[in-house]
Formats: structure tokens, C-alpha cells, sequence
């Protein structure tokens, strides 16, 4: 069973997931092109956002819920950053889809803790 199969009815899990792989195909690309720093930022930022995501799912509370979505929206911020740093740069590759799928990301987290609270 892949990660796909076994989270294919949750959203957020889902894309995160495939986002997670898209970045690592990017910052493989800004490593080749020696750009190493950003590589190893952007790879730690945009790969957590997933990991927190999926550790909310066994929160023990709605409280701790709402909190590693909150970690999750940070990295999906910090992330942003450096692939706004990237999309500014000439010298660096297109970003302009991960950028949109991060977009994506960040409404579907927000829409999910801001529900999570009214509950």
C-alpha cells in the first residue's frame, strides 16, 4: 500500500504528500545548480508541511489539533519565502507551481482550523 492508497479520501495528507515530492524534485534541481542553502531550507520547510499535517492527524485533543496545524502553517510560510526568494531570482529555476499548490495548501489549512475552532 502506498501513501496515496492509504490517504486518498484526506485532502491535506494528500496534497501535502505530492507537494512534498514536487520540492524534493526542486531542491534536487537547485543542488545540481549548487544553490545548496536555499536546497537544504526549502527542502526542510516544505517537506514538514506534510509531516505535521499527518501528525495532527493523532492528536490527543482538539486543542493539540489545532496546534500542529499551526506548526504546519508555518512551515507552508516559511516555505513560501524561499520559493518567493527563488521566483525573484533570474538565476533560479520556475517556481510558479509550487507556488500555486502551496497557495492551495495554505487555504485548505486555514479553512480546516478555522472550522476546528467554531466546533
Amino acid at each position: 500500500m502506498t501513501f496515496n492508497d492509504k490517504y486518498k479520501d484526506n485532502v491535506l495528507l494528500t496534497k501535502t504528500f505530492n507537494f512534498a515530492l514536487n520540492i524534493i524534485d526542486f531542491t534536487s534541481e537547485l543542488q545540481e545548480q549548487k544553490k545548496f542553502v536555499i536546497a537544504n531550507q526549502l527542502l526542510k520547510s516544505g517537506t514538514s508541511i506534510g509531516a505535521n499535517s499527518k501528525e495532527a492527524q493523532n492528536a490527543e485533543s482538539k486543542a493539540d489539533f489545532i496546534h500542529k496545524l499551526k506548526i504546519a502553517i508555518k512551515e507552508a510560510d516559511e516555505t513560501e519565502y524561499w520559493l518567493f526568494l527563488c521566483e525573484a531570482h533570474k538565476d533560479y529555476p520556475n517556481c510558479k507551481n509550487l507556488l500555486n499548490d502551496l497557495s492551495e495548501i495554505l487555504k485548505i489549512l486555514n479553512k480546516i482550523i478555522s472550522t476546528s475552532k467554531m466546533k
